[in-house]
C-alpha cells in the first residue's frame, strides 16, 4: 500500500465543493488540489474573477511532505475567523497538496466571531468531505549522463527501479532525466566505480 511508503502524503485526487448558507450569508467552498504557490495564486485569481461581487475570498494551503508548507488567510474577516478554521479541517483529514477556498457574498447580518468560525469550518469541511483523495509519494529528479557503451547498465537501472523518464537525448554521449520515488535513488557500492547499484536507505 502506498500509505505504508516512508514519506507518502495524503492529498486530493481531484476537486470538490459545497455551498453553505447561514442567515442569509452564502458559502462557496473550494477544496483544489494543488502542488505549488504559483498554483495557489492561478486558482486564487480564478476564483476571484468568477466571483467578483462576493465579500470575501478566505482560504487556508498545506503543501508538501511533512513538515508541510502551511498558510491561512482571512481576507478581511476578523482575525482567525476564516482562514484558521478553513486550515484546521485541512489538518484534521492529515492532507496536503490542497487548497481550501470559501468565498462569502453577505447576507445582510453579522454572524460575530463564533458564527464565522463555524459557518468557514463547515463550509471547507463539506468541500473537503466531497473530493476524493489518494496517496502521493514525494519525488526526486536523477539526471545521468553515460557514454554509450554504459547504455546497456543504464538500461538495466530503469528495468530495476522503473522510473518516470523526463527527457532524454543522445549527442557525443547519453542524457537521461528520471524522476523516482525519494529513498529509492540509488547509489553507487562503497568502493566501487560502478553507479546505480544499490537503492538508498528510505
Amino acid at each position: 500500500m502506498l500509505s505504508n511508503h516512508s514519506g507518502a502524503y495524503l492529498c486530493l485526487l481531484a476537486a470538490g465543493k459545497a455551498h453553505y448558507r447561514k442567515k442569509g450569508s452564502r458559502f462557496l467552498a473550494f477544496a483544489l488540489p494543488v502542488q505549488n504557490e504559483t498554483e495557489v495564486e492561478s486558482h486564487l485569481r480564478q476564483l476571484r474573477q468568477e466571483h467578483p461581487q462576493a465579500t470575501h475570498h478566505c482560504y487556508a494551503y498545506s503543501l508538501g511532505p511533512a513538515p508541510p508548507r502551511t498558510r491561512a488567510h482571512d481576507d478581511g474577516e476578523p482575525k482567525h475567523s476564516a482562514g484558521t478554521p478553513i486550515l484546521q479541517q485541512i489538518r484534521a483529514r492529515n492532507l496536503s497538496d490542497v487548497l481550501v477556498v470559501v468565498v462569502r457574498y453577505f447576507g445582510g447580518t453579522k454572524l460575530g466571531v463564533s458564527g464565522l468560525v463555524q459557518a468557514y469550518k463547515t463550509a471547507a469541511q463539506a468541500a473537503l468531505q466531497m473530493a476524493p483523495t489518494t496517496w502521493r509519494i514525494p519525488q526526486v529528479q536523477l539526471e545521468i549522463r553515460y557514454a554509450y557503451e554504459q547504455a546497456a547498465r543504464i538500461q538495466q537501472f530503469i528495468h530495476r527501479f522503473a522510473p518516470q523518464i523526463l527527457a532524454q537525448n543522445f549527442t557525443e554521449t547519453g542524457h537521461i532525466l528520471l524522476q523516482l520515488p525519494r529513498g529509492s535513488k540509488p547509489r553507487p557500492k562503497p568502493g566501487s566505480s560502478k553507479p546505480f547499484l544499490e537503492p538508498m536507505p528510505g
